[in-house]
């Protein structure tokens, strides 16, 4: 007797992760709110995980974050300038998560641990000067100056944690409140020194801004580890992005990231900031973390910028060089994100006609897990507002992910300005789509879908190509696009197509 089949798994359903902020958010205690009432919206559109802006304490109610104060402040005390973040209070926070969490989206945490800000008051210690080009340079002999070092979080107390930072926690700072005076001040003292864990960049690349924690003292290491449990026992949340990882100690994430495992278990998705053109120091440093740790694609972004300001730009070169072609398992794909976004410090300008084909290269395909952002979605606000992009496509996109791009990929990268691919669809997700999209004028391309699709009849989810594709008996088909533009191809009877145009 021939052994029976053994039973076919489920695939698993695509992921989607959401950055629930860009840098012009209004500064009024709302946004906690806002994406309260936002995540059923964000889960029908195939929202899985939500990326949260910092919900520490930062130096104003008007910073977003990254200029941090206090880990342990959560919104709860009234210190640098009231009781809420800018986003809300902590009860507020609670009530998101627990919001997010009763829908099926989990909680990313952005851990700000590279620097502290808005110190309470300075304390006299002593430094060099460095040369910013080069900060392994020092340019002046030691000298005592005035440093806005220590932070004594007084509305909190004790409560949580009974540190409090001073000078020699730090291993740098950029203002001499005694003469005015700024610069990259090296912070002196018996075994001082910028960490040997950090990115090369400007001869080492410790120090970022404001004042730059020091991973080598046994109180911040001690501190910020104990701050990683809290925070499990104080928030529901599914993983962590960390800011700005290029420039604190590897060395010191590791153990951290070691620490976690050990004290609340294993499983928290782990994405880092390492923002870099370099696909050899990014693969590096993924090895170094036991490839426990994913990195945005910043290359990636690059590349979508570059090929949309550049006339009849080569796009079957769009992976060549980034991370999502080297690791896809460990990539976190985007189009933009809050740093580069536009008038911001790495604005990476990519042109609005190109943004639906960025969209579609990342939630479409097989390799790496994409993140959308957030003011593609809702739009820009501040002083340079702009609409959400892709024409307020970004949803069905991210829909289409969740119900068609699945299965076997067949690419097309066969033609400079035109490329396309297919997903042939699995056993239980079986709709499959055909993809392609043109930077020039309007084009076509025989591709395959499977002879499980012949006779069915496909269109444009987009809309914006008009027509017919019928799947011949050899399971190809005829499949167009405008100038300039993408359609995303499916039968017209799959499961989910009502659904789509209505989120």
């Amino acid at each position: 007797m021939e052994p029976s089949e053994a039973p076919r798994q489920p695939t698993s359903a695509n992921a989607t992760m959401f950055q629930a902020f860009e840098w012009y958010i209004p500064a009024d205690q709302k946004h906690w709110a806002r994406l309260r009432e936002a995540v059923v919206g964000l889960k029908a559109t195939g929202i899985d995980n939500m990326w949260i802006p910092p919900a520490c304490k930062g130096s104003s109610q008007q910073g977003n974050g990254y200029d941090i104060y206090d880990l342990y402040d959560l919104g709860e005390f009234d210190q640098k300038g009231g009781v809420s973040t800018k986003w809300g209070t902590k009860a507020d926070l609670v009530q998101l998560v627990q919001r997010a969490n009763d829908v099926g989206i989990g909680i990313y945490f952005d851990a700000v641990l590279n620097q502290k800000a808005g110190a309470d008051r300075t304390e006299q210690c002593q430094v060099i000067e460095v040369d910013p080009n080069d900060r392994t340079k020092a340019i002046t002999d030691p000298y005592s100056i005035d440093g806005w070092l220590g932070f004594d979080f007084a509305a909190r107390g004790a409560k949580y944690s009974s540190l409090t930072y001073h000078w020699y926690h730090f291993s740098g700072t950029d203002y001499n409140n005694a003469n005015g005076k700024t610069a990259i001040y090296r912070i002196l003292g018996d075994g001082k020194d910028w960490s040997k864990f950090v990115d090369k960049g400007k001869g080492n690349y410790d120090y970022l801004m404001f004042a730059d924690l020091d991973y080598t003292h046994p109180e911040v290491e001690a501190d910020v580890k104990a701050w990683g449990e809290w925070l499990y026992n104080e928030i529901p949340i599914k993983g962590i992005r960390f800011d700005a990882i290029k420039h604190y100690s590897e060395e010191f994430l590791q153990s951290l990231v070691e620490h976690l495992d050990a004290k609340v278990g294993p499983g928290w998705f782990l994405v880092g900031e390492f923002w870099q053109d370099s696909l050899d120091a990014m693969t590096t440093y993924i090895r170094n973390m036991q490839h426990k740790f994913s990195l945005f694609d910043a290359p990636l972004v690059y590349n979508f910028s570059s090929i949309s300001n550049t006339q009849d730009a080569d796009l079957t070169k769009v992976f060549e060089g980034t991370l999502v072609g080297a690791e896809p398992v460990n990539a976190v794909t985007l189009v933009m994100n809050h740093d580069t976004q536009p008038y911001q410090a790495l604005a990476a300008d990519i042109q609005p006609f190109f943004k639906p084909l960025a969209y579609c290269l990342i939630l479409l395909r097989a390799e790496g897990y994409p993140c959308v952002f957030y003011g593609d979605v809702y739009g820009i606000q501040g002083d340079h507002p702009l609409p959400p992009s892709c024409g307020g496509k970004v949803p069905d996109l991210c829909l289409a992910r969740k119900l068609y791009a699945y299965g076997e990929q067949r690419d097309y990268f066969d033609f400079p300005q035109c490329i396309g691919w297919t997903r042939l669809g699995t056993w239980d997700r079986p709709s499959g789509l055909a993809c392609v999209m043109s930077n020039a004028g309007p084009n076509e391309k025989w591709m395959y879908v499977g002879q499980e699709h012949r006779g069915e009849v496909w269109t444009d989810i987009l809309g914006w190509k008009e027509g017919l594709v019928t799947i011949n008996d050899e399971g190809w088909g005829c499949f167009t696009c405008a100038a300039v533009s993408v359609s995303v191809w499916v039968n017209q009877l799959a499961a989910g197509r009502d659904q789509l145009g209505k989120l």
